[in-house]
């Protein structure tokens, strides 16, 4: 009996270590970093291999760095934390002090531009009223800042790309018009890069070094803080005027890059919208604008902002129109919002000496390089539909205007468990196109428009025919 005991317990001893070794062998494979091994084990699709389109090559002309004027940036900024605050309740008609000073600083820059622009560039500033729970419930005045730059391809010209900042601050008390806010980071930072966008791309145009086929419109907006007035009134306003917003490009908060190990990407948040497969308009500007200034300048969030808070990208978002935000890598709260101050030896206050001018500047050379692409593009394809269920080929198919500057249409797909586009295959014109091979089940599709020039429109996606499964009936009573 002992010596059965003693076998009994080898046995499990044996056991024990076996599976340990297999335990800790398959723990260990799971935990190897993927790049070290391939789980994909699934059939080709399609099983002959994919076709191989060639590729067209970006506009050329591309914004260099180096023609970004840090010390302007940094100069108007300084201008603006000097008006003492810009609140949104403050003066409007102190030269000096208040909202109104901050608009004149902006307005006069604008003006400076526009003249290099050998006048290409309209300036206006737009008057409104509007009401919040900031505003005590009472419609208070709000002024906007804009520099338009006319498109000069006439189908094209009514769609409007944006990109702006607000030029409000604010203190601990957003209600307060007489504490100090030099909003240095938040938000004179984007309103530096919108203006120097202006600069940039109209200094481009004047010298003949590219005609944007679409209107590009450089916003500095006021009331963010008390409750996204400026923006809100801004989609109302391009409605107004005929325009169709084909994306904006919201900067707020993109003065700072504090954090060690520097420089770091700017981070870009896109909202998903009311559907299941995270492809909202705003959501393809994103991947637009990441694919222009690649992965090591741009940090893809899939949120429509940070956590709780938001943005004046965030009511064109809300009216299904192509809405993103820039944003700084790791904010500091001690500089946000804060009345200056100093408590337990820690400074409060938004001043321009926690910047960085060098990541501000990459941050208006990527906005600015987006925006230039997207308004040499073609419009984006119309309609696009996917097909097919149920067959062994995806059938995806789209219309599109004609357009003589237009050399075709990239297919795209990705799994659906993937963030961004691969291209699948070109097409020179608008139809139907047959993915042989392809289900419908494995991947999204979407289609985008090509210039001769390089330029790609931002991704349509496909709309899939909804067939809900049957489903019991419930018997007559």
């Amino acid at each position: 009996m002992q010596q059965f005991r003693k076998h009994a317990v080898d046995s499990v001893l044996l056991f024990l270590l076996a599976f340990g070794f297999w335990a800790g062998t398959s723990f260990a494979q799971q935990s190897a970093p993927a790049k070290s091994q391939s789980f994909s084990h699934d059939p080709a699709e399609p099983a002959q291999g994919k076709p191989q389109p060639k590729i067209l090559a970006r506009p050329a002309g591309a914004i260099a760095r180096a023609s970004v004027d840090e010390k302007s940036m940094s100069a108007l900024i300084h201008e603006l934390v000097s008006c003492g605050t810009r609140l949104t309740l403050s003066s409007w008609t102190d030269p000096k002090r208040g909202a109104g000073c901050g608009r004149d600083k902006i307005a006069a820059r604008f003006n400076e531009i526009r003249k290099d622009s050998g006048g290409k560039l309209r300036v206006v500033v737009d008057k409104f009223e509007s009401t919040s729970a900031r505003t005590s419930g009472k419609p208070i005045p709000l002024e906007n800042v804009y520099a338009i730059l006319p498109g000069s391809d006439e189908k094209l010209a009514k769609t409007i790309f944006i990109v702006s900042g607000h030029f409000d601050s604010r203190p601990s008390d957003v209600m307060d018009p007489e504490a100090d806010a030099p909003g240095a980071d938040d938000d004179a930072s984007g309103v530096a890069v919108s203006v120097e966008c202006a600069r940039l791309l109209s200094k481009a145009g004047a010298n003949g070094r590219g005609k944007y086929r679409a209107t590009i419109l450089f916003a500095a907006v006021s009331g963010e803080e008390q409750g996204l007035l400026g923006s809100t009134h801004l989609v109302d306003w391009v409605k107004q005027q005929g325009y169709t917003v084909g994306g904006m490009l919201d900067d707020d908060i993109v003065g700072a890059d504090t954090a060690p190990g520097g420089p770091h990407r700017a981070r870009l948040f896109s909202g998903n919208g009311e559907i299941d497969d995270a492809d909202s308009p705003s959501r393809e500007l994103a991947r637009a604008v990441e694919e222009i200034d690649g992965r090591a300048a741009i940090r893809l969030i899939f949120r429509v902002d940070r956590y709780g808070r938001g943005g004046d990208h965030y009511p064109f978002y809300k009216a299904g129109l192509p809405g993103v935000r820039f944003t700084e890598p790791l904010e500091d709260y001690n500089h946000q919002h804060q009345t200056p101050r100093t408590e337990n030896g820690v400074q409060y206050g938004d001043f321009e000496k926690y910047l960085n001018f060098m990541f501000t500047g990459d941050v208006a050379r990527d906005n600015a390089e987006a925006l230039r692409q997207l308004a040499l593009a073609p419009a984006a394809p119309a309609g696009a539909k996917l097909t097919g269920a149920v067959t062994p080929d995806a059938k995806v198919s789209w219309s599109a205007e004609d357009d003589p500057e237009r050399a075709g249409f990239e297919i795209l797909w990705r799994e659906t468990s993937e963030p961004r586009w691969q291209v699948y295959d070109f097409a020179t014109a608008a139809g139907e196109s047959v993915l042989k091979g392809v289900s419908t089940d494995n991947h999204f599709f979407a289609v985008r428009s090509v210039g001769k020039n390089g330029a790609r429109s931002i991704a349509a996606p496909t709309e899939m025919e909804r067939r809900p499964p049957p489903l019991p009936t419930q018997p007559k009573q």
